[in-house]
């Protein structure tokens, strides 16, 4: 009887367990999931009540939002350092969509206006602080330098490998991809997107999971690696910069500029200022060794002469 039982036990573990490694996501590891009904697979992310889309890429604000959930609540998962966002992640407000809030707000009560991809875009205020609209980050350009190699890569090489990389991880079609330059080992990417359709990913979140691909922290479960080849030979991407063009230009008050103006004059006066005095001081040093001198030479030649008897 045994027997029996343990061959149909496994038989019925074979049957569910491709069940249930199909409620997974595939785009997004730290999505939990769980089957709601027959075939129906529901993904959500820590810290959000929104389903997770897993056929495209997760908004960049909900992924930032499950990155403050208290590391007890979490998996362990390392901030990023986005190197033109000097700000790091925050705990951001969302709409449904995933979109960022124009305004965001810590518990300090600072506020600031960001863009759609949740970069600060003005200066920190108060709760009074009012963000008429969340401007589109319409351009991003992407630097990425790759390990040196024995191999030369060619410029359409280069570029066709990363477009299909694009297209095939991120999502992202080909027509948002502007331009690529090359010049080893340094590659520059421009991305634009004036306008998004709604089943289009956001150039922000493909610059997101990008980040955090480089950055060996990558959203995408861990079987699936960041790689990139070049007609056959690897090109293994080592640094990321990356710059963000909104819309309209950016709204910093010029208070931190003239103060930084000020300070450079101020710098600058007082430079001149210690030079002057110190070319007077030398000057008037010099004059009085000469008068010595020449007080020293007149004594000398009205020195009495001595009378013969």
């Amino acid at each position: 009887m045994e027997p029996l039982f343990g061959v149909v036990l496994g038989l019925i573990l074979a049957v569910a367990s491709p069940a249930h490694d199909s409620c997974t996501c595939a785009t997004n590891k730290w999505a939990v999931c769980a089957e709601d009904g027959p075939g129906n697979c529901t993904c959500r992310l820590p810290g959000s009540d929104h389903p997770v889309d897993c056929s495209t890429l997760t908004p960049k604000c909900f992924l930032m939002k499950a990155e403050m959930i208290p590391l007890q609540e979490k998996r362990l998962w390392r901030p990023p350092h986005g190197v033109s966002d000097s700000d790091g992640i925050y705990n951001p407000d969302c709409e449904d969509s995933g979109d960022f809030k124009a305004r965001q707000c810590n518990q300090s009560s600072s506020c600031w206006c960001v863009n759609s991809a949740g970069v600060r875009r003005t200066e920190r205020g108060g709760r009074s602080l009012s963000c008429s609209e969340l401007l589109r980050t319409r351009r991003i350009y992407l630097e990425l330098a790759h390990e040196r190699s024995s191999r030369a890569f060619g410029v359409p090489g280069v570029a066709k490998a990363l477009t299909q990389l694009f297209e095939s991880r991120y999502k992202l079609h080909p027509k948002y991809i502007a331009a690529v330059k090359y010049d080893p080992p340094l590659i520059q990417i421009r991305l634009d997107q004036n306008k998004k359709p709604r089943w289009d990913v956001d150039i922000a979140d493909v610059a997101y999971y990008l980040e955090k691909d480089v950055n060996n922290d990558s959203v995408f479960p861990s079987d699936s690696k960041l790689t990139v080849s070049v007609n056959g030979d690897a090109l293994a991407i080592e640094k990321l910069w990356i710059y963000y063009v909104d819309e309209k230009p950016p709204e910093f008050c010029m208070r931190q500029l003239a103060a930084g103006i000020s300070a450079v004059v101020t710098v600058v006066v007082l430079t001149a200022g210690v030079g002057i005095a110190v070319l007077l001081l030398l000057r008037w040093l010099r004059t009085r060794t000469y008068k010595k001198f020449e007080s020293k030479e007149m004594r000398e030649i009205k020195a009495p002469s001595l009378e013969l008897p």
